[in-house]
């Protein structure tokens, strides 16, 4: 007589649970780096664009998406703490593919922007995700799966330029928007199927409406500010108002979460030392290095023109050869970083990695004139860069409550986008001080892609100087993770 055997039931149960953990984790990662990804797919197709609308403000093509989220992620992250995570995830989701839509089928630049503006809000699940991780998953997995969100960038720096090119080369920026909004819906599908929902939510609280109009409204006048200035001239009256009212508007935010029962960010959370140190340093030192792909793609993609443009005129699939190298580098210093973090000092490594991109790019303000010169630039500034995304969120999560936990991670998304709209704006003008606009499309000479990676090597250099101002905290190991689990 023939005898079956079965497993046990714990191992059986495990294996479930393992493959369940498996799917969320691609889930997830595929919902925070499909925001990378748009950002490295938006570089490289800018210049394109930029010629095919004809338009000298470019800049907006990749600051709409950045303004219009980090309006909205205020509200998405309490949001998300007062209804639940998952449900939060889907609607942002949802409102970012249509407009993926819109700008796929867009036949003019204002209602490309409009596409793209609305397609930020999609921005809002990086955060939300980060969040959701610590709470889904056991104590095993929270550092795992946090690493490879985090990691995942170095991934998509590698694959995203040869994808790139393949759809920029092949079917133009067309293919670029098209693959945006097929990988918006793929999103949508894998968070539905696969991420629960999380058990933690805020306690009777209300949507703070009045804090958040004031919080947007405010970010939003000093970006469109930094944007007009070189047009209204620094010290002209337009600038004056609109960086005045901005900061009024931003003062009476401050006041009115005083005083509101249910405030948008708790002032109990973000007055204590670890927190907003961690919040302020990781914001500089990420937001920085988001910004200075503005320089690096247009210097590698835009043509060569005598007295015109000193772009090096290389094809999207030529980039992504040239740099794989790099998004290598980026992919072993994130996986490095989150193997370090259990022994060292996760501020000892944010100064490392932001020292890093100071000596890499710093290296590049002279030396980016050939392919060579770029990759050597590039793996140190690629070593810092895999360090600095890497511990960003595990960092958050070592200084914060469970509880907490998304409200954190919205703050640093929001600071991070502040800083990486303001550099990345302030990199079109300083570099447009030194260029010439032809045929309604603005080029700039090689002083101006020099000025543009000084801007940058200054602002990560404040990154690393900020870390100072952290005290010591728990390490991942101590945190309260699991809620879920």
């Amino acid at each position: 007589m023939s005898q079956t055997r079965t497993s046990p039931p714990q191992a059986h149960e495990r294996s479930r649970s393992t493959t369940r953990n498996v799917l969320v984790v691609v889930a997830l990662v595929w919902t925070v780096q499909l925001v990378a990804l748009v950002a490295a797919l938006s570089g490289v197709a800018q210049a394109d664009i930029a010629i095919h609308f004809r338009t000298t403000d470019i800049a907006w093509f990749t600051l709409m998406t950045l303004l219009t989220g980090t309006f909205f992620l205020p509200f998405a992250v309490k949001a998300a703490a007062l209804f639940g995570k998952k449900r939060v995830l889907l609607v942002a989701t949802g409102l970012g593919f249509v407009g993926d839509l819109v700008a796929a089928f867009a036949t003019d630049y204002r209602t490309l922007l409009i596409g793209r503006g609305i397609a930020g809000v999609y921005a809002a699940t990086a955060p939300i995700a980060y969040a959701i991780t610590r709470d889904v998953f056991p104590r095993r997995w929270v550092g795992l799966a946090s690493g490879l969100l985090a990691g995942g960038v170095g991934l998509v720096a590698f694959g995203g330029p040869f994808l790139a090119g393949w759809l920029l080369d092949g079917y133009g920026f067309r293919g670029v928007l098209w693959f945006m909004a097929i990988s918006t819906a793929a999103s949508f599908v894998l968070v539905a199927a696969f991420v629960p929902e999380s058990p933690v939510r805020e306690a009777g609280g209300r949507m703070d409406w009045i804090g958040g109009l004031l919080l947007g409204g405010g970010i939003t006048a000093i970006v469109y500010a930094v944007g007009q200035g070189s047009q209204w001239g620094w010290g002209s009256a337009e600038f004056a108002a609109y960086i005045a009212g901005a900061l009024i508007t931003l003062v009476a935010f401050v006041l009115v979460e005083r005083r509101v029962a249910d405030p948008l960010f708790p002032p109990s959370m973000t007055r204590r030392r670890p927190v907003w140190t961690v919040l302020l340093a990781t914001s500089v030192a990420a937001g920085s290095l988001s910004a200075v792909g503005v320089v690096m793609q247009m210097l590698v993609l835009m043509p060569k023109i005598p007295t015109i443009s000193e772009g090096l005129g290389w094809s999207g699939t030529r980039n992504a050869v040239v740099t794989s190298p790099i998004s290598a580098m980026i992919i072993v210093a994130a996986v490095g970083t989150g193997l370090l973090v259990r022994r060292v000092d996760a501020r000892i490594l944010l100064g490392t990695g932001s020292a890093l991109t100071v000596l890499g790019y710093g290296i590049g303000t002279h030396l980016h004139h050939n392919a060579a010169q770029i990759v050597e630039m590039g793996l140190i500034a690629g070593l810092g860069t895999g360090m600095v995304v890497a511990v960003v969120p595990i960092m958050i999560i070592e200084v914060v409550t469970p509880e907490e936990q998304a409200l954190a991670n919205g703050v640093q998304t929001l600071g991070q986008g502040v800083a990486q709209i303001v550099v990345s704006q302030l990199a079109f003008v300083v570099m447009a001080q030194h260029g010439r606009i032809l045929k309604g499309t603005q080029f700039y000479l090689d002083t101006g892609f020099t000025n543009g990676l000084w801007l940058v090597v200054g602002c990560c250099a404040l990154g690393a100087l900020l870390v100072l101002l952290i005290p010591r905290t728990k390490r991942l190991d101590e945190a309260e993770v699991g809620q879920a689990a």
